[in-house]
């Protein structure tokens, strides 16, 4: 499974510009907790794998967001992992501020620290990265990545993704965004494929606005398999239900209300 489970669910917390149209209800983000459930699907084979947990706080012009992700007893036998995202995002506008990355993953150990600085339509983040090996061995190494217009990363697109109007977009619109990570730049290329009822965990029915994105870098080259989420119709916007293919099957990630 490896680092998939927490890369599904950083995924589902994907991608906006600014061409979208913020809603007339944006007035801000609640404190609040979002429980999610990481499933494995191969074949009749349909089991729990993971959970994730994300969660806001207002911290004075500021929102301070974390999500951490665990594997279940079983999938520890397999791949254990333990990671949390940690993020402050400013209220104003949604440019991200700060983001890091603190994973223990088989034995392993590994942190992304990212700052950012704006000069006009240009972005620079500062990435500095440290990783110690099963042998205790330990690296490090720094990074500068550019990119001019809208720039996020795996956690501030999410709370902007939410402040969008979906109703005002024609349905198969495409769009991009940057996205920094501790090493690189990607680009993510999105597009919105209509209004579907789905069915939850709890087999309840939920309308849900259905959102494929793709992953590049260099603008060409694939850097991620391809993701469809579904985010609720409601002022909420809350990510409901995920797919994603694994090199064996397939990630499901759903919202536990």
């Amino acid at each position: 499974m490896k680092k998939n489970l927490l890369l599904s669910i950083i995924l589902m917390i994907s991608i906006l510009i600014p061409n979208f149209a913020f809603s007339a209800q944006s007035a801000g983000i609640k404190d609040e907790k979002l429980h999610y459930v990481i499933s494995y699907k191969w074949g009749l084979i349909h089991k729990d794998a993971g959970d994730a947990t994300l969660s806001l706080r207002n911290k004075g012009g500021n929102y301070e967001v974390m999500l951490s992700a665990k594997t279940k007893p079983w999938a520890d036998k397999v791949y254990q992992v333990r990671d949390t995202l940690l993020a402050s995002i400013r209220k104003s506008d949604f440019k991200a501020l700060s983001y890091s990355k603190i994973a223990h993953e088989d034995g392993k150990y590994g942190r992304d620290d990212i700052s950012y600085k704006y000069s006009g339509n240009q972005v620079t983040g500062i990435c500095k990265r440290y990783k110690k090996n099963k042998k205790g061995e330990v690296s490090t190494s720094s990074k500068t990545l550019t990119a001019t217009g809208p720039v996020y990363d795996m956690l501030s697109v999410f709370y902007y993704l939410r402040e969008i109007d979906y109703s005002s977009l024609s349905k198969n619109k495409v769009l991009k965004a940057t996205v920094f990570s501790g090493s690189k730049s990607e680009t993510i290329t999105i597009h919105l494929v209509g209004k579907e009822k789905i069915k939850l965990k709890n087999k309840t029915e939920r309308e849900a606005y259905h959102i494929k994105f793709n992953f590049t870098t260099g603008g060409k080259k694939k850097s991620s398999d391809d993701i469809d989420t579904w985010i609720s119709t409601d002022s909420s916007h809350i990510p409901l239900y995920l797919t994603g293919s694994l090199p064996v099957g397939q990630v499901r990630v759903y919202y536990i209300p």
